[in-house]
């Protein structure tokens, strides 16, 4: 019987001291110190800096993208260019041009794109000649590669027709 009162104080203060420990993570953090509310220069060179370091690996890389394209931003030109080194500086290709891909993501809607994402692309074009990385386009990313339509080819309109159903009343078969 006291094992299971002692046990049951025991997850009491434990549930408490997580409580505790977690206000205290909170709590010293001032209103300024949340990067949601800081100024767009000290954002800029919070990943500039990160991005920059001599020592950082592919984790640290992959670490920094996914917390700066968790914020409603569209990447300044000075920050995809510190991505671009450090995937270089990791020697990581492939992470370099979904990088790209993701910048041209976060430019917005298709009307938005086409005015930013070229704009940032001429922006870091020396750095991309220098390292030798392709744009997505050069690769033909932004075109499907294998996608071929061939509508008589679609199972459903083969199936329809095969076997003799109508999907509707006044369905035609377009094969």
């Amino acid at each position: 019987m006291n094992s299971i009162i002692g046990y049951s104080k025991f997850r009491f203060v434990a549930a408490a001291g997580r409580n505790l420990i977690s206000r205290a993570a909170y709590s010293g953090l001032g209103r300024e110190e949340i990067m949601w509310n800081w100024p767009p220069e000290k954002f800029d060179n919070h990943f500039i800096d990160y991005l920059s370091r001599p020592e950082i690996d592919g984790w640290e890389v992959r670490k920094a993208f996914t917390e700066l394209f968790n914020f409603d931003v569209i990447p300044d030109p000075k920050i995809v260019t510190a991505g671009l080194r450090a995937c270089r500086r990791v020697n990581d290709l492939s992470l370099a041009v979904r990088f790209l891909e993701n910048v041209k993501l976060k430019c917005g809607s298709e009307k938005t794109r086409k005015l930013v994402y070229p704009y940032i692309i001429q922006e870091v074009q020396p750095v991309l000649d220098e390292l030798g990385i392709p744009t997505p386009e050069d690769l033909g990313y932004d075109k499907p590669e294998y996608f071929h339509p061939a509508p008589e080819e679609y199972w459903e309109k083969k199936w329809y027709k095969d076997y003799g159903y109508t999907k509707m009343p006044g369905y035609e078969h377009f094969g």
